[in-house]
């Protein structure tokens, strides 16, 4: 296949293009910096675009997976901050969707990305993808994402939603930021660590992408999230466990609240989100509980990035 990948130099995007060139798809992947994105997928090959608007309607593309995004967590929330979260996922994928128009040749699927934010706090409540909202910024800046993708389904387009947790993997994401506090000892929950954790293992969000890619009647949201959410408590517990330390330490919620403004919610809001459609797509997981994801991330040697 020929497939446009937006975000493909981030976390889950260097690890999405190795697997499909592995597959033998043709990739071309949407880089502002071609030099630094050649570098940082060597040696794989690939087509770049540094602009959409080099998308020519003469271009086709049988597929287009949409991962960019500018880091939800790299700076505090200013209202500058917001606009450019907005505009790095509502903006992008309006400008993909007005190319996909353009296209001579339409893509016969549109994978973009949401993540489980988009369910705002929810406590303890069970969430699948007909679950009902909770307003707040994270809702609707995933609303919005979501929503700006849905008009390439009139172009007889199918179109998935993937809403993904917190990814476990290495050279990036979350679980980067805390290993090195908890092998200093210095981990500990976040707040009572009553909130839920909807977690995957990179592996499986990888192969899920695939899935959803080759499966014709896929469509619609899917949550990107292992079937075995866990508490913050549990998850500290265990990632203290797998790296032999203690982790009595616990970060006060007023304190972080003080620290990082309306971007503490990411910490301290909750989503107890399964993988309904997945599973019942006949989607299997590698990694079903922490434990095991966990151990096989943190017992992996290291690669080049």
């Amino acid at each position: 296949m020929r497939i446009l990948i937006t975000g493909g130099t981030g976390f889950i995007g260097r690890k999405l293009c190795r697997h499909l060139d592995a597959q033998g798809h043709q990739l071309t992947v949407l880089a502002r910096n071609p030099a630094k994105a050649r570098q940082t997928l060597s040696p794989i090959e690939f087509n770049i675009l540094s602009s959409l608007d080099e998308w020519e309607p003469r271009i086709s593309f049988d597929a287009v997976i949409n991962l960019a995004g500018e880091p939800i967590m790299a700076k505090r929330w200013t209202e500058n901050r917001k606009r450019t979260l907005w505009e790095s996922r509502v903006g992008l994928t309006e400008k993909l969707v007005e190319r996909m128009t353009s296209a001579q040749h339409k893509p016969a699927v549109f994978i973009s990305g949401s993540a489980v934010g988009i369910y705002g706090d929810q406590n303890d409540a069970v969430l699948d993808e007909t679950s009902p909202f909770k307003d707040e910024f994270g809702h609707r800046l995933c609303s919005a994402w979501e929503n700006a993708a849905l008009p390439a389904e009139k172009l007889g387009i199918r179109v998935c939603l993937l809403r993904t947790g917190l990814v476990i993997g290495k050279h990036g994401g979350f679980l980067e930021r805390l290993l090195l506090p908890f092998k200093l000892g210095l981990g500990g929950r976040i707040g009572e660590g009553r909130q839920w954790m909807s977690w995957i293992h990179i592996e499986d969000h990888i192969a899920l992408s695939q899935h959803l890619l080759e499966s014709p009647n896929a469509r619609g949201p899917y949550n990107a999230t292992a079937p075995n959410p866990v508490t913050n408590a549990e998850f500290t517990r265990e990632l203290a466990k797998c790296l032999q330390r203690p982790a009595l330490l616990a970060i006060p919620a007023w304190l972080l609240k003080l620290a990082m403004g309306e971007m503490a919610e990411l910490l301290l809001g909750s989503q107890r989100v399964l993988p309904k459609k997945a599973l019942s797509s006949g989607f299997k997981f590698s990694y079903e509980t922490l434990e095991p994801a966990l151990s096989n991330v943190l017992a992996e040697k290291v690669e080049p990035i």
